[in-house]
């Protein structure tokens, strides 16, 4: 577990300071000494419609905070929130990328506008205190990460064919590679390409804020996080990705439905090591305006996380390969750890096996609900989105 100690009085705003990856810096944060302000809009698909009786993030902020509830798309409730801040860690934003496929205004407006809202006020409010900047970006910008071609060495496919994903044909291709292609871990100078509105919303972001900070003198971190999990993790929301989508439905014992081959992977990084890398980004001497991957540095098979939670939870419910897929979701991608490793010290404490064994502890602790799962995948459907 991440240790607390105390530190110097400075006072940090954590926009999106309720939810998953927030409640748990903002604890960690007060416990050290920081003077903490939260700027949340109380999400119901994150946070139900009765926040103070139904989210248990809301409800494990600590008293002596200062809340705000409101949204990083009103003007009036940002100016209120960045007063007297030295930090701000931007986390407030709308995740999944495939709710973003059919979402684009909403999606866009908090985290494009509501990201020019807050640039807004630290460019033409001139007694603001703000000399650092942390924002939450993602592995999503990349989109298709790096790969190896013995014909061709490095490179950076583009998005799928859909006419070779609905043959079965999941695997990344490039002109003029007659080779199979090899992911490779993606550092923070790869191509930039993202194949979902989310994505774009991040990489117009991040160079949004990179840009606006380094115009400012004002230092800023980009953290380009890979798949969040972990206690506390919403089991409500259908779009904050598989570990929670797949415990939900064995819980229920009803059949997981792996999209592609299952032979898909991803990165996924432990809570307290995310939360940890925001820390590390916080304190660091480090000045200047760049960005980092923080990731597990691993990737991990679809089929392996389901057959892996089947067993923590010894479960027997049907694992079925379906063959669908959705519009905009990439083959493989996980993150190179060298640069954050060498600037920022980071190195993550938790492997998957670790992790996922606490994270189902706690799942069990928690009540059966229903999932919304479904639900998503008819939306996603009727919109031409899952094939």
């Amino acid at each position: 577990m991440i240790i607390a100690q105390k530190t110097n009085k400075i006072n940090i705003l954590i926009t999106g300071g309720a939810g998953f990856i927030g409640s748990k810096l903002v604890n960690l944060l007060y416990a050290r000494g920081y003077i903490i302000t939260v700027l949340d809009n109380l999400n119901p698909q994150i946070h139900g419609i009765d926040p103070e009786k139904e989210s248990h993030l809301f409800n494990s902020l600590p008293i002596g905070i200062r809340f705000i509830k409101g949204s990083v798309t009103s003007k009036e409730d940002c100016i209120k929130a960045v007063r007297n801040q030295h930090v701000i860690v931007h986390l407030a934003a709308e995740t999944g990328t495939g709710q973003s496929m059919y979402e684009i205004e909403r999606y866009t407006n908090v985290n494009v506008i509501g990201t020019a809202v807050l640039l807004d006020i630290l460019t033409n409010v001139r007694d603001h205190t703000v000399s650092r900047f942390i924002l939450s970006s993602s592995r999503s910008i990349y989109g298709e990460g790096k790969y190896f071609s013995q014909d061709l060495g490095i490179v950076y496919p583009l998005h799928r064919c859909t006419e070779d994903l609905i043959k079965g044909d999941f695997e990344v291709k490039i002109k003029g590679s007659s080779s199979p292609l090899v992911a490779l871990p993606t550092d923070e100078d790869s191509k930039i390409h993202p194949s979902s509105i989310y994505g774009i919303n991040k990489q117009t972001q991040e160079q949004m804020v990179l840009t606006i900070c380094k115009a400012l003198g004002i230092s800023c971190i980009g953290l380009r996080f890979q798949n969040v999990y972990g206690p506390g993790q919403s089991l409500r929301n259908p779009y904050t990705g598989i570990l929670s989508i797949f415990s939900s439905l064995i819980r229920l014992e009803e059949d997981i439905n792996i999209f592609e081959d299952g032979e898909e992977s991803r990165d996924f990084v432990f809570i307290d090591d995310a939360v940890q890398a925001i820390v590390l980004a916080i304190e660091s001497s480090f000045e200047g305006v760049d960005v980092f991957n923080v990731g597990s540095g691993v990737p991990t098979k679809v089929i392996e996380v389901a057959e892996t939670l089947c067993k923590y939870y010894n479960s027997d419910v049907p694992v079925n390969i379906s063959g669908k897929f959705r519009i905009g979701d990439i083959r493989h991608n996980y993150a190179d750890l060298t640069k954050i490793g060498n600037v920022l010290g980071f190195k993550p404490a938790y492997n998957f096996e670790t992790g996922i064994e606490i994270f189902t502890d706690w799942v069990k602790s928690q009540p059966i609900k229903s999932s919304n799962f479904t639900t998503s995948l008819h939306e996603l459907t009727e919109r031409g989105l899952l094939k």
